[in-house]
């Protein structure tokens, strides 16, 4: 007996046709999750490309932006005296959009249109004979020599004078020359502003001589305003000085002090 128990143990049952066995086979569980499987990407060496990020801190600054940047702030940690500080006090902005509006009327001609107007002007001398030649149109000055002389001759009616001169030196006496002859100034912002009104890259000031009847008076409600600012303010400005802010930690670490001062202070009063 165990001998055959061996041998049907040992047989082994034969694999169904190939068409039997698809029929067979169960079907396949229709999915039910998302139509895109979720596939983490992995940063290690080796792996997926790294996302592109801001290295915006970890930049070598050029020396001209790092000179611009511990400017500003040495000028708000030193005490800054009132002739530099003055130039900090500038128009506000109701004032200065009136002010550029006007000195767009004036704006002088470029060279195109100057080369225009003198042939112009020669070919009607030419035809006419004996006729006059016309006058300058009014335009704003500039060039910092030029208002000087406009200045001492108190030709000027208004000087306007940019807030960012470097170096300073440039304008740093206009405003006492402009006080001393009774001229109506304001400081501006920006040299830029006041070159691109003279077709210029820059511009450390201009001035108007004259303007239009039409113009009178928006011109004397701007000189009236930008007066009691300035030339009549003249006191307040040359007593004024500027800076002494110091970072949030000198800000922090003085107070500690005061306070620790003051514990000690309340201890003395109570004994």
């Amino acid at each position: 007996m165990p001998p055959k128990e061996a041998k049907k143990s040992s047989k082994k049952t034969p694999a169904p046709p190939p068409g039997k066995a698809d029929k067979a086979a169960p079907a396949k569980p229709e999915p039910t999750g998302p139509l895109w499987e979720k596939k983490p990407r992995n940063f290690a060496i080796g792996g997926d490309i790294q996302p592109k990020k801001e290295l915006g801190r970890y930049v070598k600054w050029p020396k001209y932006v790092r000179i611009q940047r511990q400017r500003k702030i040495l000028y708000q940690r030193l005490r800054v005296p009132p002739s530099i500080n003055q130039f900090t006090n500038t128009l506000d902005k109701n004032l200065s959009v009136n002010l550029f509006k006007l000195l767009h009327k004036y704006r002088p001609e470029d060279a195109a249109s100057k080369k225009e107007r003198i042939a112009a002007m020669a070919s009607a001398k030419e035809s006419g004979g004996e006729e006059e030649s016309k006058k300058k149109p009014l335009y704003v000055k500039y060039g910092i020599n030029h208002i000087t002389k406009l200045c001492e001759d108190k030709k000027a009616q208004l000087v306007c004078i940019a807030h960012d001169v470097d170096p300073i030196e440039l304008v740093l006496w206009l405003p006492a020359v402009c006080r001393k002859m009774d001229i109506p100034y304001c400081i501006v912002k920006s040299k830029s502003r006041l070159g691109a009104l003279v077709h210029k890259k820059t511009a450390t000031a201009v001035a108007l001589t004259s303007v239009r009847p039409e113009d009178r008076h928006d011109f004397s409600q701007l000189v009236t305003a930008i007066r009691q600012q300035y030339n009549e303010n003249a006191k307040t400005i040359e007593r004024t000085w500027g800076g002494g802010i110091m970072g949030t930690k000198s800000v922090a670490a003085a107070a500690k002090l005061e306070r620790a001062l003051e514990k000690e202070r309340a201890k003395k009063a109570m004994m």
